[in-house]
This record gives C-alpha cells, sequence and structure tokens, in this order.
C-alpha cells in the first residue's frame, strides 16, 4: 500500500512505545534503501545534554562554509519533519510518506521501532538530497543506538547526567560507559565532559570498544579542557551554551582537511545557530526542553544570568521517571507562579498528579518562593498561565514544549 503523510505517522508512532537495542534491525532496513548512509560522510554526537545544540552549531557552520549538510536530531516539538533536515529544509510530506511506503515491508516483518525506522528513512533523505555531510544526534545511549550504524569523520559526547537509568544504567559510570559506545578506530572522540572521574571511565571505555574492533588500537579521545568555553558571538540563550560552543569548536578541528571550515564560517554559523525550545522566548513565552535536574541546573543558571521580564509564570510538566522534585525546587527561585499539568503526548510517561499534590502539602518539604498549583486539564493549565503581564516560562520535556507550542499554534522553527 502507499501511505499519505499522516498514515505513514498512524503506522510510525504507535511503535514509539517499543525500545528495542541492537543495530541488526537498522542496518536490515538501510541494506533494503541500498546503504544510504555510505552516500555521505558524518559528525556522530552523543551525551545527555547539550548533543542538540552542539549538533545544530555543527550544521550550521558546515552550512556557511559552504557544504550541503544533513541534520538528524530527536524528539521533535510539533511535528515529525523537524527531526530531518538538509540544509535547515525539513523532510517533506510526501517523502516521508514515500520512504515509509517503501520500508512497511520491512518494517513489519523485522518489527522496527519506531527509532529505527525514522533512522532509515533520514539516512534514505540525506542520500536523496544530496547531503554532503550530516550530524547526526545519537537517539539514545550509544552503542546500541540505531544511529550507531555509521563510519563517521568525528565522534562527540557532550556531558554525562543521570537521565533514562532504565535503560543505561543507575550509575553515571555505567551511563557514560554506554554513551562511550559510539567510538570507532581512527576516529577522533571530541569529549566535552569535564570530571575527572567521568572521564577516565569514558576512556578506558573507547579503548575497550576500539580494541574489539581494532586489535592492539586505542582511541584518539580528544578533551576538550575544563572551563574551556566559546567566547565570540553565539546565537543559542545560556550560559551553558558557551560551553558547547568550545564543544562544537572542537569537533569542527577535529574534522580531516578537506572538511575543515574557514574562522568566518565558524563566525556565522554560530552567530545564526538557534535550536527551538532551548531558552527560546517568543513573545510572552519562554521555552526550554530540560527534561532532567542538569538541564534545570542550566536552565536556573540561564535565569540567573538573564532574568525574564515578570511577573513569571511557570508551566511546568515533568515525566513521571525524572527526579521532578529536585528540579522543582530549582526552578522555584525564578517564579512567582507555578502551574503544574500533564503533556497531552507523553501518555504513559506523566507524573502522577496525586502524589505531586501530596509532595507540595507536604509539611516537611522545603518553602517555595512561589505560589504552585496543580490543573490537570493541559488546556485549562496553559490558559492560567497566561493571564496577566509578565512571561510564560514552559518546561519539564519536550512533551511539554511540543504540546504548548501545538496548543498555541506556534511553529518550532
Amino acid at each position: 500500500m502507499a501511505f499519505t503523510y499522516a498514515g505513514a505517522l498512524d503506522f510510525l508512532f504507535p511503535r514509539v512505545t517499543t525500545i528495542k537495542f541492537g543495530l541488526d534491525t537498522t542496518r536490515a532496513l538501510l541494506a533494503a534503501l541500498g546503504q544510504p548512509q555510505d552516500a555521505f560522510a558524518a559528525v556522530h554526537v552523543g551525551g545527555t545534554n547539550g548533543k542538540g545544540s552542539v549538533s545544530t552549531l555543527v550544521a550550521d557552520t558546515l552550512r556557511a562554509q559552504g557544504f550541503r549538510v544533513g541534520l538528524y536530531t530527536s524528539p521533535h516539538l510539533v511535528s515529525f519533519r523537524e527531526r530531518i533536515r538538509v540544509d535547515g529544509v525539513a523532510i517533506s510530506e510526501d517523502d516521508v510518506a514515500a520512504w515509509t511506503t517503501a520500508l512497511e515491508p520491512e518494517i513489519r516483518s523485522l518489527d522496527a521501532t519506531f527509532f529505527e525506522a525514522t533512522t532509515a528513512i533520514a539516512f534514505a533523505d540525506f542520500a536523496k538530497r544530496g547531503v554532503q555531510i550530516a550530524v547526526i544526534e545519537v537517539g539514545l545511549g550509544g552503542r546500541l543506538d540505531s544511529t550507531n550504524v555509521l563510519s563517521p569523520l568525528v565522534t562527540a559526547i557532550t556531558k554525562i547526567d543521570y537521565d533514562h537509568q532504565k535503560f543505561l544504567g543507575d550509575t553515571l559510570e555505567e551511563i557514560a560507559t554506554e554513551k562511550a559506545g559510539i567510538a570507532k578506530p581512527g576516529v577522533p572522540m571530541v569529549l566535552g565532559e569535564e570530571r575527572p572521574d567521568i572521564v577516565g571511565v569514558i576512556r578506558a571505555a573507547t579503548d575497550r570498544y576500539v580494541a574489539a574492533l581494532q586489535p592492539g588500537d586505542t582511541a584518539d579521545v580528544r578533551l576538550v579542557p575544563a572551563g574551556t568555553t566559546w567566547d565570540g558571538p553565539i546565537g543559542l540563550r545560556g550560559p551553558h551554551q558557551r560551553r558547547n560552543g568550545a564543544v562544537a569548536a572542537a569537533i569542527l578541528d577535529a574534522l580531516p582537511p578537506q572538511w575543515r571550515v574557514s574562522d568566518e564560517a565558524r563566525a556565522i554559523g554560530f552567530a545564526r545557530a538557534r535550536v527551538p525550545g532551548r531558552c527560546d522566548l517568543q513573545g510572552k513565552w519562554f521555552f526550554d526542553v530540560a527534561h532532567n535536574p542538569d538541564g534545570i541546573r542550566a536552565l536556573a543558571a540561564t535565569l540567573t544570568e538573564a532574568p525574564l521580564p515578570g511577573p513569571v509564570h511557570g508551566l511546568v510538566a515533568i515525566l513521571g521517571d525524572k527526579a521532578w522534585a529536585d528540579m522543582l525546587m530549582m526552578l522555584d527561585p525564578h517564579l512567582d507562579h507555578g502551574v503544574l499539568t500533564v503533556a497531552p503526548t507523553a501518555a504513559g510517561r506523566r507524573w502522577d498528579l496525586d502524589e505531586l499534590a501530596r509532595w507540595l502539602d507536604a509539611p516537611e518539604r522545603a518553602s517555595t518562593r512561589g505560589k504552585w498549583t496543580v490543573i490537570p486539564v493541559f488546556a485549562e493549565a496553559v490558559r492560567a498561565a497566561e493571564l496577566g503581564a509578565g512571561t510564560v516560562l514552559v518546561t519539564g520535556s519536550f512533551h511539554t514544549v511540543g504540546d504548548v507550542m501545538h496548543h498555541l499554534g506556534m511553529a518550532p522553527a
């Protein structure tokens, strides 16, 4: 059958609920498409937080140099098409439908997940649109992530923090070891992590992975020294983005000579970079997809450096498997009023509002600066947050930001 765009999404999205680690299915899908990943060079970017920003900075700079550049990121905010871009232009609805139609038999027979199928579609679209070099963001983890079928020019890990412990491990060392699995023999790995103990774990893990592929070889790890930041103009808001800029610059410096960029291209690319939903001010709405403690910590630092016009109303929905109590306490000093709700698209991952209400009422809980209100109905929560003057800070997850943008009829890019 031939899918329409809507039909393709109806076919793909139910597969979101399945997370399956391993590369065999993705390799089989790509084989059915004629190995499109071999048609372009690639940069592979992993990490817990910052990988989307770093990927965008690298892609925009390569574009400024004159290369035709693909950018594959996840998740999307409003439209599936946001995930797959060539020179800033999203994949067309017709091509999503066509690639899904072409892959349907293999997706069914292999029981491919949403991300496995989407990765194959992205690589096919890049090959079709004549991409010279693509910047590929790791989806989840690294070692067994679908994107790890690539043979990249450079790999990178931005930083490590707690996230997805159910799949990656309960300790930072376990998480770091999984993310280090994108290492390849003879391929520079740029490392943005600053803590010496975690750096040591990554170095040891990359050596093991490289030696398994090429006995006797060791990893080419290029550490971005702690405290190093990008000091030039940068289009991304927040002090943490200056560190992301330094990591992106190191990636560009690690590319082979034929892919190097000029200082002028780097200045243009960094200055024009924008990542929707990351410290993203649109009118009275300020969106940030911070979804774990490290992300909220970076958001709080941004708000300390450049406070929003007050009063500041928070519209917050956090996923149930996150450390939401700690995250709320980090947000509280920056809010005059907070509305807590659930994101419609979070489905089975929503936080428990009854548990949240009990936590708010608990006498032993630390006092808060702002007044927090639980409003379960999403549309009512949005209305309550936007009443009056000031700024509405929307945060807690990609679902939260995307759902509010969709509700307001805003485009993320």
